[in-house]
C-alpha cells in the first residue's frame, strides 16, 4: 500500500498546484494583461473536486479522520475495540455505497459536460468513484487489521 499512497499523494499535490497556480495566473492575465482565461473558475472547481475525492482515500489510509476522541476515551477498552469495529465497518458500507452511485451515475452523464470548457462529466465522477471505492477497500483491509486505537487527529 505504501507504494500506491505515495503515488496517490503525488498525483494530490500535483492538484494542489495546479488548483493555486489557475487563479494566480488568471488575476495575472485579468490584472496585468488585461485578459481573462475563459473558464479558469470552471476549471478551478473541476481541480477542487478531484482534489478532495482523491485525497480521501490518503487520509483513511494515515487513519487521519476526525474522531470524537472524548466520547471514546470514556468507554472501557472492550467496548472502543467493539465500536472501532462497528465504525470502521459502518465506513466501508457508506464508501462502498457511494461508489456504487457514483459508478452508475458515470454511465448516466457520459454526454453530458461543463458548460465552458466542456469538460466530460465522467472525470468529477470519475474521481468520487475512485475516491470512495480506494476509501472502502481499506476500510475492509481495516477490518482484517484494525487501526490502531489513537489516531493522530482527536
Amino acid at each position: 500500500m505504501s507504494i500506491a499512497r505515495k503515488v496517490l499523494a503525488a498525483f494530490c499535490v500535483l492538484v494542489l498546484v495546479a488548483l493555486v497556480a489557475v487563479p494566480f495566473i488568471q488575476v495575472v492575465m485579468r490584472d496585468v494583461v488585461g485578459a481573462a482565461i475563459v473558464g479558469a473558475e470552471e476549471f478551478t472547481r473541476f481541480l477542487l473536486i478531484v482534489l478532495v475525492f482523491t485525497a480521501f482515500p490518503v487520509v483513511v489510509m494515515e487513519h487521519e479522520n476526525i474522531v470524537m476522541a472524548e466520547f471514546r476515551e470514556v468507554l472501557p477498552r472492550r467496548l472502543r475495540k467493539v465500536l472501532a469495529f462497528v465504525i470502521t465497518l459502518s465506513a466501508a458500507a457508506a464508501a462502498g455505497f457511494i461508489a456504487y452511485v457514483s459508478w452508475g451515475t458515470i454511465f448516466n452523464n457520459l454526454n453530458n459536460a461543463t458548460p465552458t470548457l466542456k469538460i466530460p462529466f465522467w472525470l468529477f465522477l470519475g474521481s468520487t468513484f475512485l475516491g470512495f471505492a480506494l476509501a472502502c477497500l481499506i476500510h475492509l483491509a481495516d477490518l482484517r487489521h484494525p487501526p490502531r486505537e489513537e489516531t493522530k487527529v482527536l
